[in-house]
């Protein structure tokens, strides 16, 4: 079958990873223009194979099945790979990738065939080129049992990330309609946990920190600066939810951390309800812990 992938467009690392990629697993790619042609000739032949085969026919329907199926997979593969090539840096270095990292990866994604959980996939790719050996074997087992819906939601939760300056949610009470309105009910977010994204604790978690009047957390490039000249004790309630690593390796996925701004693929993370919410209770002080 011949590849999706225009390989005479692709930078020098996209195509480090293409060789990486079938030694690694005999993937070959070929350049886009022919590929018409070849997947014509191909069923062609396919059928005509089949045919001449002296078995019988629910043998031969098991055989198409087969072949038809693995079309599927490999187009799963290619599709993943080309979406990866956006989100390979110029220094990247793909030829570093272990080859059973790379055999395990396409042996998990695929079967995925949904648009945005292959762009999931690819970034993991991407990630990885750009610096091997970012995700482990464990996130990588989760990911494959991720499905949309838990992709969706962890999302959502993503949304409510500030800088701290790593990435922490912001989930003060669930109960409140700001939650709510974007499926964080008490429910999913056991969900989340559940699936081993998320830690939840009830009594809530702290941030300490170590500055004399003022400092500031950021919210997709949107600055909130926190007064804590009469505080005593200096620590932050940062809510009930924290990642996981493997919450933060797919956080990662999602949202890119550069320089004093968080982007991401995303254009409607920011939310503007939210942000005014998480205002609303560092000025009524429900942001610190009651020790004025």
């Amino acid at each position: 079958m011949s590849s999706l992938v225009d390989v005479g467009k692709l930078t020098k690392p996209a195509t480090v990873l293409i060789e990486k990629i079938s030694s690694a697993i005999g993937v070959m790619y070929e350049p886009r223009r022919i590929k018409n042609k070849a997947l014509a000739e191909a069923e062609a032949s396919k059928t005509k194979a089949l045919s001449d085969l002296e078995i019988e026919d629910i043998q031969k329907r098991a055989l198409t099945r087969l072949v038809s199926e693995e079309i599927k997979k490999q187009e799963n593969i290619e599709k993943i790979t080309e979406k990866s090539f956006d989100s390979i840096r110029d220094d990247a270095t793909p030829e570093k990738i272990e080859d059973d990292w790379i055999s395990n990866f396409f042996d998990k994604c695929k079967l995925i065939s949904d648009e945005d959980m292959q762009i999931l996939w690819a970034k993991i790719l991407a990630g990885e080129a750009n610096n091997p050996g970012t995700f482990s074997k464990r996130t990588i087992e989760f990911m494959g049992t991720m499905d949309r819906k838990d992709a969706i939601l962890f999302d959502s939760l993503c949304k409510t990330s500030w800088k701290f300056p790593a990435l922490q949610p912001l989930v003060i009470d669930y109960n409140d309609k700001v939650f709510n309105n974007i499926n964080l009910t008490f429910i999913n977010l056991q969900h989340l946990d559940d699936i081993g994204l998320i830690n939840m604790e009830s009594m809530g978690y702290s941030w300490r920190y170590n500055v004399e009047d003022t400092f500031t957390i950021e919210y997709f490039g949107r600055i909130l600066e926190l007064n804590l000249e009469k505080m005593i004790k200096k620590e932050i309630n940062i809510g009930i939810v924290s990642f996981t690593k493997i919450g933060q390796d797919i956080l990662s996925l999602i949202y890119k951390d550069s320089g004093s701004s968080i982007q991401g693929k995303y254009v409607n993370s920011y939310m503007d309800e939210y942000y005014h919410y998480i205002v609303k209770k560092c000025m009524n002080k429900k942001l610190f812990y009651q020790n004025l």
